[in-house]
């Protein structure tokens, strides 16, 4: 069996008067993240994390922000594409780590929906998927709350065909 270990890293600066979405699920907040698409930047680095660990790029190779047809989707969509692309190229997740960093909101409620859908989308069970957050003590443009940040790794094993 052949294992491969891949890692996405994103970030979206926050604005007023754009939604928040995180892991595929809506947060209440002031913010929202600005981007092309819904700008999720938990499931753009697992994305990228995914294709990272298959060798295929990343998510900008497949799902560019200057393509109108990716103006304002959904990232639940995004991922299941990522999906599709490995399971493609003979690879299947495994699990998945990643963190959050941001200072507000307070997201610990919204992770075990975070990680249904993530699980979901992936086919795998929702203990294969964590979704941990952090702040940055209030230093950098993380702290300044203009923007997050979003890391994950992901470990992919070769399908046999």
């Amino acid at each position: 069996m052949s294992f491969r270990i891949g890692y996405g890293i994103d970030f979206h600066q926050l604005v007023a008067g754009r939604e928040l979405w995180l892991g595929g699920v809506l947060v209440p907040s002031d913010k929202g993240a600005l981007g092309h698409s819904d700008a999720d930047v938990l499931l753009h680095a697992i994305c990228d994390a995914l294709l990272g660990a298959a060798a295929l790029g990343d998510i900008g190779t497949h799902f560019p922000d200057t393509a109108a047809e990716f103006k304002g989707i959904d990232s639940k969509v995004l991922l299941e594409r990522s999906a599709a692309l490995i399971a493609d190229a003979g690879y299947r997740a495994v699990n998945v780590d990643s963190t959050l960093c941001l200072e507000q909101p307070k997201i610990k409620p919204y992770v075990p929906a975070m990680q249904e859908v993530i699980a979901r989308i992936l086919g795998l069970g929702k203990n294969a998927v964590s979704v941990k957050a952090t702040t940055t003590e209030r230093m950098g443009f993380v702290g300044r709350e203009e923007g997050l940040v979003a890391h994950a790794t992901v470990l992919l094993e070769q399908v046999t065909r």
